[in-house]
């Protein structure tokens, strides 16, 4: 499988403020990544760097296998769908759709007349008189329909009401299957968007939290609710990640998965087990309360 993105010890500074800290990871081609964190992470600084609309302050980044600075072979394979898109005053949303069909070579003009009919979007119509939701409306439409070698959806649905989300996760991943390229979703609606990703990345601080498929993150924590000595006995030696106290209970939330003897012995000690989602592992792990540490599934 070829590497769309590489980021090498990659360090982004502010003066004294660190906003990306020594992160190493990679982006393969025909996979969609979750880019997830806490608001001011360093998500959009990763993402400004692998469009080429930062610097690093060090380490090494290739994308395509080469820099992308001021690079046409590279940034011609990218569409970046920013959360605060901004378009010319003058310009109508089939002016948009004009303009991206010259800058995507990959572009599908019926598959984007096709969103925009399905989006209910005005194609005569300023930019500047749209709604949040449709201008949202019209950056989904864009990203598909350009179908990039690199799609980047930057908090992609900022208006859109739960049916257009919808909607959108519908057409994405339906097009995935019948054009794969790798998309980068970074969003907070992480139970959203969790079936369909493949890998997840997680910053936090500026750090890679998670750096994992999926798949093994899924079902890797669970939630312990009991009484408080007999939850703590039970947890005595786990990988902790939280620990809430209710009066005389406590709600602890620990990594990995337990064996049979183990739900058995909960059982007996009278512990309710619950799974944890996407959603609230990471949660648990960027709330300040647990080890700002690299986690490894196992």
């Amino acid at each position: 499988m070829s590497t769309v993105v590489e980021f090498n010890k990659i360090t982004k500074s502010y003066g004294n403020v660190t906003a990306v800290n020594d992160i190493s990871f990679s982006l393969d081609a025909n996979k969609i990544y979750g880019l997830l964190g806490r608001n001011g992470a360093g998500k959009t600084t990763i993402m400004h760097m692998i469009t080429a609309q930062l610097f690093a302050t060090s380490g090494k980044l290739k994308v395509f296998g080469e820099h992308p600075y001021e690079n046409n072979r590279v940034l011609t394979q990218i569409c970046f769908i920013k959360e605060s898109q901004k378009y010319p005053d003058t310009f109508r949303i089939i002016d948009v759709l004009e303009v991206s069909a010259s800058l995507f070579s990959n572009w599908d003009r019926d598959f984007a007349f096709s969103l925009i009919n399905d989006f209910n979007l005005p194609l005569k119509r300023r930019l500047k008189k749209l709604s949040r939701g449709m201008l949202s409306a019209v950056g989904i439409v864009i990203g598909l329909a350009s179908r990039a070698p690199l799609t980047i959806f930057d908090e992609p649905y900022l208006g859109l009401d739960a049916v257009s989300r919808s909607l959108f996760y519908n057409r994405l991943i339906e097009d995935y299957s019948e054009h794969p390229r790798t998309v980068v979703l970074s969003t907070h609606l992480i139970d959203e968007v969790s079936q369909l990703l493949e890998h997840v990345l997680v910053i936090d601080n500026g750090r890679l939290l998670i750096n994992e498929d999926a798949e093994a993150l899924r079902g890797q924590a669970i939630t312990i609710v009991g009484p408080s000595s007999k939850v703590e006995d039970f947890i005595s030696g786990r990988n902790v990640i939280s620990r809430e106290p209710f009066g005389s209970l406590v709600s602890a939330t620990v990594m990995g998965n337990l064996e049979q003897k183990d739900r058995l012995h909960a059982e007996m000690l009278g512990l309710e087990i619950a799974p944890v989602s996407l959603q609230q592992l990471i949660i648990h792990l960027t709330n300040g309360k647990s080890a700002r540490k690299e986690v490894t599934m196992h």
